[in-house]
């Protein structure tokens, strides 16, 4: 951890197809997107140089030369390439393959296509800020399912008084859905001897430990899985520019 409990690194998960935003990614990876003049990736390692982690590991498989050759000219985070080229290794396959990188230290995980307009105060530092490694495996920043833009599936998580999350049963309905970022305890994965794995149930195991908690993302979060969630989030950014 460097200053103020805040992890140094980002794990940014950039290798995906997003399939669900063709025909745009036809031709470009989808965190090449561009929403509000800016390629969803840099609004996202912005976010991180902007709260001072020193250092993102981005993983690529789909089109990777595009995002390698847009990512050459950054410094700040400094980014390090995790090629998944010739096997797409899912989330939590991302993050054991690059586990000799991460160390001990707990680290950020990041979706690329998850994207905030900033509260008062940078929901990084907020989220650093309430990491608490004693009682948590895993800390989300989590938005309001109702208030937020693309959101179209039930909400993912139930929040206790203590910021504890509970998944969400079958048929019910929760107010808050999982921004995209979190920070993970390495430890985590460390037993797991699979190639290729999902990240979401470890979230899920931890939440049945009572060891899974979320911090209310302030501001307007958006979702851009879709072609149609980019007109969205481009009038959700001038709404709150104005």
């Amino acid at each position: 951890m460097s200053h103020a409990g805040m992890p140094d690194t980002a794990m940014v998960f950039a290798a995906g197809l997003g399939t669900r935003m063709r025909p745009v990614t036809d031709r470009m990876p989808k965190p090449l997107v561009e929403v509000g003049g800016k390629a969803l990736i840099d609004h996202v390692l912005d976010r991180f140089a902007g709260a001072g982690v020193g250092s993102a590991i981005v993983n690529v498989h789909y089109l990777p030369d595009m995002i390698v050759s847009h990512l050459a000219g950054r410094r700040k985070p400094r980014v390090v390439i995790s090629d998944e080229r010739d096997l797409l290794l899912d989330q939590g396959g991302g993050i054991k393959k690059v586990l000799p990188l991460l160390g001990e230290e707990p680290f950020f995980v990041a979706n690329t296509d998850a994207f905030w307009v900033e509260g008062p105060t940078s929901n990084l530092r907020r989220l650093a800020g309430a990491w608490d490694p004693e009682k948590m495996d895993a800390l989300l920043l989590v938005a309001s399912a109702t208030t937020s833009v693309g959101v179209d599936w039930p909400g993912d998580f139930s929040m206790d008084a203590e910021g504890r999350l509970a998944r969400r049963e079958e048929t019910a309905v929760v107010p808050f859905v999982y921004s995209g970022v979190g920070i993970v305890k390495p430890g985590l994965f460390a037993a797991e001897t699979r190639e290729v794995f999902r990240l979401a149930p470890f979230f899920f195991a931890a939440a049945e430990r009572g060891r899974l908690f979320g911090v209310r993302l302030e501001g307007a979060w958006m979702h851009v899985g879709t072609p149609e969630a980019i007109a969205e989030a481009e009038r959700a950014i001038a709404r709150s520019v104005l």
